[in-house]
């Protein structure tokens, strides 16, 4: 009888112990399961995390040329209005020294006039300018000192006044010239051409028109007009072979 329950003790307590022994292996499952996913996630999160840092590189990199880039167009803008400004001051000064020159030419080449023949009546007194020449030349300075100011849309609003009140002066067709210049620094090369185009088309033999031609050329070339730009140079070699103009525009017909 005592072998029978001992037997019977045994069985019950090996029937109990099979759930624990399979409890404890589901649990190690879990557990590598869990250990696994673990592995992959921090896998992935370290990806993740590289491919944050190379962008945020790319991206400090992007900026830094961004920077880099800025710097040199705040530079070349420099660079370009100094030269405008110089560009500016070179004809203003080289305006003064042909103003100056304006009167000598015209006297060299003056024909003195004979005598009256005694028998003859005298010939009529010159008539009086209708304007005061000397009122036109400060009229002309002022505009002149706008423009060397880099006052442009003043300068070229005086310059247009000037012009229209003093059609016959000798200072129009500089005022002509300087509007056309003033008109091209402000960036309107249309209005440039038909400034320039005055000069050279109604006071051909004036020492301005090689140079109004050459402008004509530089605005065309600017607004992408390549014919008329060639046309417009290849006249100004034609007209005034022995010209300072004719010298650059053969060399930019070369290009």
């Amino acid at each position: 009888m005592a072998g029978l329950l001992t037997r019977v003790s045994l069985c019950v307590a090996l029937l109990a112990a099979q759930p624990v022994r399979a409890g404890l292996f589901d649990d190690d499952e879990a557990r590598r399961q869990i250990k696994d996913l673990t592995i992959k996630t921090n896998e992935r999160l370290d990806t993740v995390a590289k491919g944050q840092i190379e962008l945020a590189n790319q991206i400090q990199a992007l900026r830094d040329e961004n920077s880099r880039l800025r710097g040199e167009v705040e530079t070349l803008t420099y660079e370009l209005d100094a030269a405008r400004k110089r560009q500016q001051d070179f004809y203003v000064d080289l305006d003064g020294r042909l103003r100056k020159l304006e009167p000598l030419t015209a006297a060299a080449g003056s024909d003195p006039k004979p005598a009256a023949d005694e028998g003859r009546a005298p010939a009529d007194p010159p008539k009086k300018a209708s304007s005061d020449p000397a009122a036109e030349a400060r009229e002309y300075e002022a505009a002149l000192n706008l423009f060397r100011a880099n006052k442009l849309k003043e300068a070229a609003a005086a310059f247009e006044t000037f012009a229209r009140a003093h059609p016959d002066s000798s200072l129009t067709p500089n005022a002509y010239y300087w509007l056309g210049n003033a008109q091209y620094s402000l960036r309107d090369c249309k209005k440039a051409i038909d400034a320039h185009r005055v000069v050279a088309s109604k006071w051909p033999a004036n020492s301005r028109a090689p140079e109004a031609l050459l402008n004509i050329a530089t605005c065309q070339q600017e607004l992408a007009d390549v014919k008329g730009a060639k046309a417009t140079l290849e006249a100004v070699v034609a007209k005034y072979p022995d010209s300072a103009a004719a010298a650059t525009a053969k060399q930019r017909l070369k290009k």
